[in-house]
């Protein structure tokens, strides 16, 4: 074997060497980044709120770097055993100065650059489709009060079986954010959410459409989101509510605009049919 073989040999087997070496890095980087980053955006506040989220990491990472650089450098180079002694001034004006304006500048930049995504989602005007969403513990109760599904409204619940939550049994895919009536919304349609309580404070999350938005009792609040995918989103209760707070998960469904049409048709025969199966026991109570 020659030397240009032997050299190439060598090359590749750095190379496997290196890929062996890496791929675990590789595979954690990607573990670390499915678990424990932001949901994928399904909306574009959402994916407007995971841009200003990864600036201001940058932003923190790069502040983080110079201050501790210049600390760490300062400590290492002017160290005592080096024969460095202190320094003799009381203040510098200049650095006082420095130190005043850059953090005010580092201020307004990020407060330039978050103020239009605030202001977005404050404005629930124009809406398509308004739903209110109350907390209850512990579980949410949904009424369509405008647009398309005026009128429906239910409550949603926890369907994870209870052996699941105690280990009796194993878990499904889908623990603890399964529920019996999930909130259903058309696609591209711009959705309001009022939000109230019955009892105690929750909150309305859904990570995947930028939206958490408290439930005050005796308050009305509203937060908006427009999906632009169809799919299913979860979310839990964001404030602590009580011994079952984590058994109030939140599921919205989005379907295209014939599928909510035809949700919106079933959902309300299905209303008026348990009304007029109610009627007559009503009746027959008051002629009692």
């Amino acid at each position: 074997m020659g030397g240009m073989d032997f050299l190439r040999a060598g090359r590749a087997a750095s190379a496997a060497l290196g890929f062996a070496l890496m791929a675990p890095l590789v595979a954690f980087a990607n573990d670390m980044t499915t678990k424990y980053n932001l949901r994928t955006p399904a909306s574009e506040m959402a994916e407007s709120l995971y841009t200003l989220h990864n600036f201001l990491l940058a932003v923190c990472l790069i502040i983080f770097v110079l201050v501790f650089g210049v600390m760490f450098y300062s400590m290492y180079a002017h160290r005592k055993s080096k024969g460095h002694k202190p320094a003799d001034f009381s203040d510098s004006h200049t650095l006082e100065i420095a130190w005043t304006i850059i953090p005010f500048l580092i201020v307004v930049v990020i407060g330039v650059y978050a103020t239009p995504i605030v202001m977005a989602q404050k404005d629930t005007t124009n809406a398509d489709i308004t739903i209110k969403a109350t907390g209850y513990q512990w579980k949410w109760g949904y009424d369509y009060l405008k647009g398309e599904g005026e009128g429906i409204s239910f409550l949603s619940t926890l369907t994870t079986p209870y052996e699941q939550r105690v280990n009796l049994a194993p878990k499904t895919e889908n623990y603890l954010s399964e529920v019996d009536n999930p909130m259903v919304v058309p696609v591209g349609k711009k959705i309001r959410i009022v939000t109230t309580a019955n009892d105690v404070i929750h909150a309305w999350m859904v990570p995947a459409f930028g939206v958490k938005q408290d439930a005050i009792p005796g308050f009305v609040r509203d937060a908006w989101f427009r999906a632009d995918r169809v799919g299913t989103f979860n979310g839990h209760c964001a404030e602590l509510c009580g011994k079952d707070h984590a058994f109030m998960p939140i599921v919205v469904r989005v379907v295209t605009a014939e599928e909510y049409t035809a949700w919106v048709k079933e959902k309300k025969s299905a209303q008026a049919a348990q009304l007029n199966g109610a009627q007559p026991t009503a009746l027959l109570a008051l002629g009692q």
